[in-house]
């Protein structure tokens, strides 16, 4: 099988020091973890809090140097984190990463086109012209109009400002898009929106997505494959529907039942019967003034 990505027998230790009189300790936290995923491909890697999902993630994107193991891209192995400056720019090319607050990742004091024009400047020597017809297809792309395009980010709202950072990720026209908890923070009726603008960028561009999340029934809607991780390790892995449709390992079994079911109610705020309901979606609202 073609493979734009590969991991194999990869690890991760951390070393802890409670504190200066206590002697220091290691932490493992991804073991032995392998897996691949095709050009073009969805894969998620599953998992709760503290699994190594988005340590993995890091060491794919760059971030984190692996302790042992092998990561290649297009049969060829990944730069270390510490690389210097031109194999880093070269990685970029390949891999970009889109976290789960954009607000934290955007330059507060600059606008979403400024963003995504220093990207270009940085990695193309195009003239302004060029860079401007880009950054419009781009910003065209994420479903983002001209006003969005002048705001800053605190004008926007969560699922804008998450549109804006996958633009910014796009711009070097990636082969893989790790998308780590991309959707977590957002209204449910705004995770369905990036999650239909991520379906259709996939078909438009071809870009590999590799997704990191806990919650599997985002995962069924945007992976073709699944990694369950638990502890560090890899308890199970196979196609997406398969996995959840039956899972194999009594941990994913307890992610499946954490779901909620039919008739499941959530607990709410006492709000009057004929409270009215709000109009349209906070969450991914105009930019106000």
């Amino acid at each position: 099988m073609n493979e734009l990505l590969r991991l194999n027998n990869l690890r991760k230790v951390f070393p802890i020091r409670p504190s200066a009189s206590e002697p220091a300790h290691e932490l493992v936290a991804v073991d032995d973890v392998s897996f691949s995923l095709a050009p073009g491909g969805s894969l998620a890697v599953v998992g709760e809090s503290g699994s190594g999902k988005t340590t993995v993630a890091r060491m794919v994107a760059g971030l984190e140097t692996p302790t042992s193991g092998h990561i290649a891209l297009n049969g060829k192995g990944r730069t270390a984190a510490h690389a210097g400056q031109r194999a880093r720019k070269a990685q970029a090319r390949d891999i970009q990463m889109v976290f789960q607050d954009p607000y934290t990742s955007l330059d507060p004091k600059q606008t979403v086109e400024a963003a995504i024009d220093e990207i270009l400047r940085a990695h193309f020597a195009w003239e302004a012209g060029r860079r401007q017809k880009r950054v419009a297809q781009l910003l065209d792309q994420v479903g983002l109009d001209q006003r969005q395009a002048a705001a800053r980010p605190r004008a926007l709202s969560g699922g804008q400002r998450q549109r804006a950072a996958i633009a910014r990720a796009l711009a070097l026209e990636p082969r893989l898009l790790i998308l780590d908890e991309a959707v977590a923070a957002l209204d449910v009726s705004v995770q369905a929106q990036i999650i239909n603008l991520l379906a259709d960028l996939r078909t438009e561009t071809g870009v590999a997505f590799l997704f990191i999340s806990h919650d599997l029934g985002v995962v069924r809607q945007v992976s073709d494959d699944c990694v369950v991780m638990h502890r560090g390790r890899v308890v199970e892995a196979g196609s997406t529907t398969a996995i959840l449709d039956n899972p194999q390992d009594d941990y994913t079994r307890t992610l499946l039942s954490a779901l909620p079911r039919p008739g499941w109610v959530p607990r709410r705020r006492n709000v009057p019967e004929d409270a009215a309901p709000p109009i349209g979606n906070a969450q991914d609202a105009p930019i106000s003034r």
